[in-house]
């Protein structure tokens, strides 16, 4: 209005005043002005409604905001016709599949002692609920499990993802896919991301490196076949989480805390050059070799094309000539840190050899004999996959065909390497055993492409057998470097190489213990002597967040002193494995983690860049100090802990759970008889809620459960999130979803025990916040949508 009418009021000052020359001159310099303003405001305006417009894109659902690109390219289709890695007569159908959404699929978490009652709940409730269902004339089939996935632990439906999401007939179905991934009961994950870690072969003592693992599908895999054994709360193995993109590592930390396991770090390196670490091994310092890799590298996704729509349009032959070079310093890094019998499988969503069997058997040539190919066939009984190729060509953007390196021309052999091509010699290429790879096609069993092949090392890289010459003063602090030690990759007789050359993966050099004194010593005797020392240590170099401190506490820490009389400790209780993420201040929350991942963590800080480790099992709550401890009881780490508790514990029914999880704050009274004795015993403060499984009942779970809660002076509570007491009452036969407006509903066996609420009031200001899910330094997170697939 203000605009308007100063416009209306320039118009007549230019009519009265058009004589005068400098009045002109003002006026002309005003209309500009708002002229320019009222474009600005056009603008804004037209900027406004195309955010609109993407935001209706980008809310409705999977599949949206893709309507205009159109399923063809023939340059892929050409391609692969031309290399013939589809069956003959097949093509067709492998197009057509390629081209259709793909299936949803979950993954119940095998390691939680609770996968067997989700999978009952699923069986006999919601797939039963939905096989008849028809949704715009299609008919819903029941969902199938994955044959080739053990103990019936992964599902397929032909409904895809949009489906789940917008049918207010599945509303109750998604509603629990949601809440139980949030738990870490559930995984929606990909078939054929499924299979990587399966080949693994993994044991509870295995020490595992996953090189590239964001988003964290596959990781959470991992950990769970660590924990396969729930008996054992602290398996001698771990798991090292690793991604270049600093961003990206949040996203995987989120997918692991769900799992809350002492036994997950996640770090932030660049994975051709990941640090090596070391650990103490009898008192001294030895290097850390893994006993299993997960190399699942970059790749160009055409094998992701039914759920990446834009790959159609985006996929071009030069995507994986550009990238066959890192994916193989993956690999090659990946190996020189695998111990030597250990196991790395390296994968794809690619269906392209250049990214596959080019990159395997350049790694089988290099290894000189030190690795070999093992033979998955028996491993996965169900799945269909074609083998291995063991002959390819390579085919740049503009439709030239090479089948050797030697017709390469000059000015293409910066971007077309020798290690694209299939080896040359007969007989080296047939002891490869490249048949061996697995390449999964799309329209065999309705899923993604993928490839895999599992390496096997035999012995020592070679380039690691190859000792530089060394000084006599320095060659017990250095002879000792073995595989994996940079150092030690450099062939006798080159000429010294620059820091950079020699450095770590971090830029750290494994040397890094070495006298600060001497390396201006050793620099001038070596220009002498031509002779190699160990180089001057350099310190790494932090991109991203800078995160807390990791600080251990020692076994005399004050901490302990209320911790250790208010839960009575069992004397076994490993102090030394609880840290805290600050040196200064009140400590808010303990976290836990195993004594190999401590042992990690304490000799590496300065080598590497640790993103998030431990489960919290503890938080500070200032009002209990009062009645005791100033700690309380984390439901993240409840499980881990529990073990070790040996007073604080109160031994509850099915009866008394429904309760604790549908009322806000019950009274004491209203428990059972025993649990209400037990009760009354306990002074204020934090309690443990144990349920002890009943084998002769078998209409009550089968599963232990453990809830963390407060004794109140006349009340008891339990401190569980939201989607975790979702879980615990739908294992007891209590259906529990929210309406449209979001506000959560009880049904199944209709008892009126009161309304189950999305939020946990505060309880005479004892704990501010039930649903205490994140660690204190994880608000960089950001906030994750629980909707959201988090797929590899």
């Amino acid at each position: 209005m203000f605009k308007l009418s100063v416009y209306s009021h320039f118009i007549r000052v230019t009519v009265k005043t058009s004589l005068y020359p400098a009045t002109t001159s003002f006026c002309r310099l005003f209309s500009r002005v708002v002229c320019c303003s009222n474009m600005g405001k056009r603008s804004r305006q037209r900027q406004k409604t195309q955010n609109t417009g993407r935001d209706n894109r980008d809310n409705a659902g999977w599949g949206a905001g893709y309507d205009d690109i159109v399923k063809e390219n023939k340059l892929f289709e050409h391609y692969y016709q031309e290399l013939g890695l589809v069956p003959e007569g097949e093509f067709k159908e492998f197009m057509d599949a390629m081209r259709e959404p793909l299936p949803a699929t979950i993954r119940i978490t095998g390691y939680k002692s609770h996968a067997k009652e989700i999978l009952h709940c699923l069986k006999e409730k919601y797939f039963k609920d939905i096989q008849e269902v028809e949704i715009d004339g299609q008919k819903i089939e029941a969902p199938q499990p994955l044959k080739w996935y053990p103990d019936e632990q992964a599902w397929h439906t032909n409904m895809s993802r949009k489906i789940i999401r917008k049918s207010p007939l599945l509303e109750k179905f998604h509603q629990f896919l949601v809440s139980e991934t949030e738990s870490g009961n559930i995984s929606r994950q990909e078939a054929v991301s499924m299979i990587p870690p399966l080949l693994l072969k993994i044991e509870s003592h295995h020490k595992i490196l996953d090189m590239c693992a964001a988003p964290g599908s596959k990781t959470a895999q991992l950990i769970e076949m660590l924990h396969s054994d729930i008996d054992v709360s602290f398996p001698e193995g771990f798991v090292i989480a690793n991604d270049v993109d600093n961003k990206r590592c949040y996203l995987l930390v989120h997918q692991a805390k769900r799992l809350n396991s002492p036994c997950i770090m996640v770090v932030n390196h660049d994975a051709s050059c990941i640090p090596t670490l070391k650990i103490d091994v009898d008192g001294k310092k030895d290097i850390l070799f893994y006993d299993r890799i997960l190399c699942d590298v970059p790749c160009s996704g055409d094998g992701t094309m039914r759920k990446n729509i834009d790959v159609w349009k985006k996929w071009t032959t030069s995507n994986s000539l550009h990238l066959h070079g890192l994916q193989l310093r993956i690999a090659v890094r990946g190996l020189e840190q695998l111990a030597v019998g250990g196991r790395m499988v390296y994968s794809t969503c690619s269906l392209n050899p250049i990214e596959d069997e080019a990159v395997i058997a350049a790694l089988l040539e290099k290894s000189e004999g030190a690795l070999e190919l093992a033979d998955c066939s028996g491993d996965l009984p169900g799945l269909k996959w074609m083998p291995g190729v063991s002959s390819w060509k390579l085919m740049t953007k503009e439709g030239t065909w090479f089948s050797d390196w030697s017709k390469v021309p000059l000015n293409r052999q910066t971007q077309i390497r020798p290690t694209m091509f299939p080896p040359t010699d007969p007989e080296k290429l047939a002891n490869m055993h490249l048949e061996r790879c697995m390449r999964i096609l799309p329209h065999h069993q309705n899923t993604g492409g993928f490839f895999v092949a599992v390496l096997v090392k035999k012995a020592p890289m070679p380039w690691n057998k190859r000792y530089p010459k060394l000084r006599k003063d320095v060659s017990s602090s250095s002879a000792a470097q073995t595989e994996g030690s940079p150092a030690a990759s450099i062939p006798a007789g080159s000429p010294c190489p620059p820091d950079s050359a020699v450095e770590d993966g971090a830029g750290v050099k494994v040397d890094e213990e070495a006298p600060k004194d001497l390396s201006l010593a050793q620099e001038t005797t070596d220009k002498q002597d031509r002779v190699y020392g160990p180089p001057a240590s350099k310190k790494m170099k932090l991109f991203g967040y800078k995160e807390d401190p990791f600080v251990f506490l020692t076994e005399d820490d004050p901490v302990f002193i209320t911790i250790q009389s208010f839960y009575n400790l069992s004397p076994t209780f490993p102090k030394v494995n609880v840290l805290t993420r600050t040196h200064d201040g009140k400590k808010r929350h303990l976290y836990m983690v195993s004594k190999e991942l401590r042992n990690v963590l304490l000799n590496n800080s300065e080598r590497m860049k640790v993103i998030n480790t431990g489960v919290k099992v503890w938080s500070r709550n200032s009002d209990g100090e009062e009645f005791g401890c100033a700690f309380r009881l984390a439901q993240e780490g409840i499980y881990s802990l529990q073990p070790y508790i040996r007073s604080r514990i109160i031994t509850v029914s099915v009866a008394d759970i429904k309760v604790l999880l549908t009322q806000e704050n019950p009274y004491l009274s209203k428990l059972e008889e025993d649990a209400h004795a037990q009760a009354k015993k306990l002074v204020m403060g934090s309690i443990v809620l144990k349920y002890i499984p009943n084998p002769n009942n078998t209409e009550e779970p089968q599963c232990p459960i453990q809830l963390c809660g407060w004794r109140g002076k006349t009340s008891i509570r339990a401190f569980v999130p939201r989607n975790e007491r979702f879980h615990y009452l739908r294992m007891l036969g209590v259906e529990v979803f929210r309406d449209k407006q979001g506000q959560a509903q009880k049904g199944g066996d209709g008892e009126k025990e009161g309304e189950v609420k999305e939020g946990v009031e505060n309880d005479a200001g004892v704990v501010k916040d039930a649903v205490d899910l994140d660690l204190e330094n994880d608000d960089k997170i950001g906030s994750i949508e629980p909707e959201k697939e988090l797929m590899d």
